[in-house]
């Protein structure tokens, strides 16, 4: 069930709710009682675990392509320009 986060406007009183996404949204504050209590935008909370795409493709953020040196001292082998290895 996703939390939703609600404030009152009348008193600043600010809580999580856990509720059904089909569940009508809260009006009343249980603090002070007054219908002024609404729902917050907040960013989605979740969390990827695991050793799946994320972990393997992304986590990390290092290529997997190694970088070329610049300190080679034999020439990359040439084929005229040709082709499209280069």
């Amino acid at each position: 069930m996703p939390i939703y986060e609600y404030r009152c406007d009348a008193c600043g009183f600010q809580k999580e709710h856990m509720q059904k996404m089909s569940d009508a949204p809260l009006s009343t504050c249980p603090s002070c009682g007054e219908e002024s209590y609404t729902k917050l935008l907040s960013a989605a909370g979740f969390q990827l675990k695991g050793s799946g795409w994320y972990a393997t493709d992304f986590k990390g953020g290092s290529s997997a392509k190694p970088a070329a040196s610049s300190e080679s001292s034999a020439p990359a082998p040439s084929c005229g320009g040709g082709c499209a290895c280069h």
